[in-house]
């Protein structure tokens, strides 16, 4: 399952509209070993692509000495759908080079005239990729880490 904060969902929701019709894509970095999502970090889609995403190879390379420096690793690899459901393509999956990863896809194929807009309907669904297996995992939304958060589950069928 993955546990990610309100604030943290919504800065992903959000750069997918924001993106739309390109695809967004971005990492959400966390302590090593703690399995916690807690720094956002958009990335630049070099491929500037409605069907596709490709991260810089060198902001991925400062982005991974800066975990490195930081013992941090990626918990949550994200990108966007702009016209098919969140799900991985053959391409995400053969691409996933993270087995500890969460991999979250966001469609924003239903953006319609609203695109872009707060009160759009997007598709928020986790992934673990390993040796090209999917396994789709629940996602809870947590007002925060701290006591007494609220918990939201968002499961889709």
């Amino acid at each position: 399952m993955l546990r990610i904060d309100r604030a943290t969902y919504d800065a992903i929701v959000a750069h997918a509209r924001e993106d739309h019709p390109d695809e967004a894509c971005g990492v959400v970095a966390g302590p090593e070993g703690s399995d916690r999502p807690e720094r956002f970090i958009p990335m630049l889609n070099a491929a500037r692509s409605p069907t596709f995403y490709e991260f810089d190879s060198g902001d991925l390379l400062k982005l991974y000495r800066e975990m490195d420096d930081r013992d941090e690793e990626p918990v949550v690899v994200y990108h966007s759908h702009t016209a098919t459901e969140a799900y991985p393509s053959r391409t995400d999956i053969s691409y996933a080079s993270e087995p500890n990863a969460h991999y979250v896809l966001v469609s924003t194929r239903l953006h319609g005239e609203q695109t872009g807009l707060a009160g759009d309907e997007v598709e928020f669904r986790s992934f673990r990729i390993l040796d090209g297996v999917v396994t789709e995992e629940d996602v809870e939304v947590v007002d925060s880490y701290l006591f007494g958060h609220t918990p939201t589950t968002v499961v889709y069928d």
